[in-house]
C-alpha cells in the first residue's frame, strides 16, 4: 500500500503543516506553563500577604471579628481551630467550611499550595496559604485562599492555545501550498512542453526564465539535451539521406556490370569485370566507412587525451607514402590540445590528402599558437577556391568542378569529416585568404595547464 503522496506540492505542504504543529504546539505548551506559573505566583503573593497580616493580628490578640477584608473579597481568609472548627473568617469566607485540610506542623509553620478540593461547597481550585499561628499544640491555622481564574480551571486557556496552533499551522500549510505551487509552475510548463515534443519536430524548446535557480538550470539543461537530441536525429537523417543518395549510383552500376557478365559470359572479360567490380566495392566500402564516421563524431563518448599538435602532425607526415610534391613544415613545440587522437589524425590526413590532390608542386604545413588557440594550417599552391565556394566545399558530396572527378577527388566527404571533427573538439575549420592556392586553418582551444 502506497501511503506517500506522489505530488511534491502535497508532500511539502504536509511536511510544513506537521512541522508547524510541532513548533507551534511546543510554543503553546511553553506559553501555557508560563501563564499558569505567572498567575499562580501572583495569586500566592496576594494570599501570603493577607495570611501573614491576619496571622500577626491573631498572635497579637488584635484581630477583629469578622476579619476585615483587605482585598475587596478577592482573598478568602479563615482562622481554623485544631478541631477543624472555623473560629473566624472574612464575610466572603464565612459561608464556607474550612478552606483546606492542610495543617502545618510546628517546625514548618507555613504551607503554600494550589488545591482543587472535592467538596462541592468550596471553589473549584484555589491558591492557598496555610499559616500556623504559633508552635503550641492548640495553635490555630490561618487559611488565606484565592480562587483561580476561570480560564485556568475550565480549560479555556488550552482551548485558545490549541485553536491558535491549528490556525497558524493552517496558515503555514496554505502559504506552503501557494509558494510551492508557484515554484513548481515552471516545472509543469516544462513537463507539458516536453510531452508535446515528438520525434518529428525536435525544434521546440521549453520556456526558460532569467533566474539563476535550480528550475532555470533544469530548463536550460532540458533545452541543451533537446538540442543534442535534435543534432543526433539530424545526423541519423543525414546519414540515411546521404547513404541513399550516394550509394544508389555505384550499387546500380555494379549490379549492371554483374548482370551483363552473368547474361553474356562468353562475350565478357571476366577478369576485367571482376577488377571493375572490386573497384566499385572498394568505393562503396570507403563511402560507408566515411558516412559511419560522420554519424559517430560527437555522439560517441571517446576518451580525450592531451595531445601535442606539432608532434601529431610530424608523426602523421612521417607515416604518409612518398609524394611527388615538396612538403615543408613549421611545427612549433608544446602546442597542446585535448582531443581524440584517432579523430585528429583523420582530420590531418584529410587536409593533407586534399592539399596533395590539388597542389601544383608544394604543400606547407604549420602549427602555431595564436592567443588561446592552437592553429594548424595546410597550404597548397594549386588553383585555389573561389570565395563563393569556401563554405560549400565543407558540405557532404560537394565537388566544385568536373576536373575533380570521383576517381581523382574521392567521395566528397573528406572536408565534411574534417569540419565535423573540428567542431566536435570545440574548434573550427575554415578557408583563409591566400595569394595562390588554398589555405585551410584548423583552430582548437589550447589545453588549460594547472597552476
Amino acid at each position: 500500500m502506497r501511503l506517500r503522496p506522489r505530488s511534491i506540492r502535497v508532500r511539502d505542504t504536509i511536511v510544513a503543516a506537521v512541522l508547524a504543529v510541532l513548533v507551534f504546539g511546543a510554543l503553546a505548551v511553553g506559553i501555557d506553563l508560563a501563564v499558569r506559573t505567572s498567575a499562580k505566583s501572583h495569586l500566592l503573593d496576594e494570599t501570603q500577604t493577607a495570611g501573614h497580616r491576619v496571622s500577626a493580628a491573631v498572635r497579637q490578640g488584635a484581630l477583629r471579628t469578622p476579619i476585615p477584608d483587605f482585598t475587596g473579597g478577592r482573598v478568602l481568609v479563615q482562622v481554623v481551630g485544631p478541631g477543624g472548627r472555623v473560629l473566624d473568617a472574612t464575610r466572603a469566607a464565612s459561608r464556607y467550611p474550612p478552606l483546606s485540610r492542610a495543617w502545618p506542623t510546628p517546625d514548618r509553620r507555613v504551607h503554600d499550595s494550589v488545591e482543587c478540593p472535592d467538596d462541592p461547597r468550596l471553589p473549584r481550585c484555589m491558591a492557598i496559604e496555610a499559616i500556623r499561628v504559633d508552635t503550641s499544640p492548640e495553635s490555630a491555622v490561618v487559611y488565606a485562599a484565592r480562587p483561580l481564574p476561570g480560564y485556568l480551571v475550565n480549560g479555556l486557556l488550552e482551548a485558545a492555545l490549541t485553536a491558535a496552533v491549528l490556525a497558524l499551522s493552517a496558515a503555514v500549510a496554505w502559504i506552503t501550498w501557494r509558494v510551492v505551487g508557484r515554484t513548481l509552475r515552471p516545472v509543469a510548463q516544462i513537463r507539458t512542453q516536453l510531452a508535446e515534443i515528438s520525434a518529428t519536430d525536435l525544434s521546440r524548446r521549453v520556456p526558460e526564465s532569467e533566474a539563476e535557480d535550480e528550475i532555470a538550470e533544469l530548463a536550460r539543461t532540458a533545452n541543451e539535451t533537446l538540442e543534442r537530441l535534435e543534432r543526433a536525429v539530424a545526423r541519423q537523417r543525414q546519414f540515411a539521406s546521404d547513404a541513399s543518395h550516394e550509394l544508389r549510383t555505384p550499387i546500380a552500376g555494379l549490379r549492371a556490370k554483374l548482370e551483363d557478365a552473368a547474361m553474356h559470359p562468353d562475350d565478357t572479360d571476366l577478369r576485367a569485370a571482376i577488377r571493375s567490380a572490386l573497384r566499385d566495392v572498394d568505393r562503396l566500402q570507403s563511402i560507408v566507412a566515411d558516412l559511419l564516421l560522420l554519424a559517430r563524431i560527437g555522439t560517441v563518448g571517446a576518451v580525450q587525451e592531451s595531445i601535442d599538435l606539432g608532434q601529431l602532425t610530424s608523426s602523421g607526415l612521417a607515416r604518409r607514402p612518398p609524394s611527388r610534391l615538396e612538403i615543408s613544415t613549421d611545427l612549433r613545440e608544446d602546442v597542446r590540445v585535448r582531443g581524440v587522437r584517432v579523430q585528429l589524425e583523420r582530420l590531418l590526413g584529410n587536409l593533407l590528402d586534399n592539399a596533395e590532390r590539388y597542389a601544383a608542386s608544394r604543400v606547407h604545413v604549420e602549427v602555431v599558437r595564436e592567443g588561446s588557440k592552437a592553429v594548424l594550417r595546410v597550404t597548397d599552391d594549386g588553383q585555389g577556391i573561389p570565395d563563393v565556394d569556401r563554405e560549400r566545399i565543407f558540405e557532404r558530396f560537394t565537388r566544385l568542378d568536373s576536373a575533380r572527378s570521383r576517381d581523382a577527388g574521392g567521395a566528397g566527404l573528406g572536408l565534411a569529416i574534417a569540419r565535423e571533427i573540428a567542431q566536435a573538439h570545440g574548434g573550427s575549420l575554415r578557408v583563409e585568404d591566400w595569394p595562390r592556392g588554398a589555405r585551410f586553418a584548423l583552430s582548437l582551444p589550447l589545453e588549460m595547464t594547472k597552476a
